[in-house]
């Protein structure tokens, strides 16, 4: 799964990367948890936009917005399958913005919490899912963010991880023309895989209050 991860890039950068022609303000946020705003980009069949989102899904039919709480992740093996999914995977996909994740390494002493980066990209995407809920005259625009099975590197700190979406084809994910759910799914599970590394944070990084620049230190000998 994916449940932390950090955004501290420049607007600017973030502006040219994605061809963005409206300004935006996000914070920089050194531990982003689930139910909190975040940065995505969508195409609207024209151009790319930037805005955010809350992060886990609530269903446009969903009853309780609640159901977010456990919505965080989509696996992206069955989600041309579920409900909840399928249909976002056909019309409804979104690049979610970071420059680094956290995962929490299983260890003789307890859970290590783990930095996971791209040496050479200052910012990434991760392939998001998002949905608009409306009851009454409150409107919810959320997201879940992609998962599959850890790769070679990740697979000894957790047995999943994020889908990493390659620079070159960050634009064939939002690409409005698209919108065959197995495809997309199949898209998704070929991609190939992204050189990470990861060094060992303090457990500071555990409460998802604290959001400054210690919760990405590197814990020394």
């Amino acid at each position: 799964m994916c449940g932390r991860f950090t955004f501290v890039a420049n607007p600017d950068e973030v502006a040219e990367e994605y061809e963005l022609d409206q300004p935006f303000d996000f914070p920089a946020r050194y531990n982003i948890a689930p139910t909190q705003e975040i940065l995505t980009v969508v195409n609207d069949g024209e151009k790319n936009r930037a805005g955010t989102m809350k992060w886990g899904l609530v269903p446009f039919w969903a009853k309780d917005q609640k159901i977010g709480h456990k919505m965080i992740n989509a696996r992206a093996e069955t989600a041309d399958e579920k409900p909840s999914f399928k249909r976002l995977m056909e019309r409804r996909r979104c690049l979610i913005l970071a420059d680094s994740f956290y995962e929490w390494k299983k260890t003789d002493d307890g859970k290590q919490p783990v930095r996971i980066k791209i040496p050479d990209r200052n910012l990434f995407a991760f392939a998001g899912l998002w949905d608009r809920w409306r009851r009454d005259s409150e409107e919810l625009v959320t997201c879940t963010i992609l998962t599959k099975e850890a790769d070679d590197f990740m697979s000894d700190i957790h047995h999943r991880m994020p889908v990493i979406l390659p620079k070159e084809q960050e634009q064939d994910w939002l690409d409005f023309n698209l919108k065959d759910a197995t495809e997309m799914k199949k898209f998704v599970l070929s991609l190939p895989k992204q050189h990470l590394e990861a060094y060992s944070v303090s457990q500071y990084v555990n409460n998802p209050r604290n959001d400054d620049e210690a919760c990405i230190t590197a814990l020394t000998d």
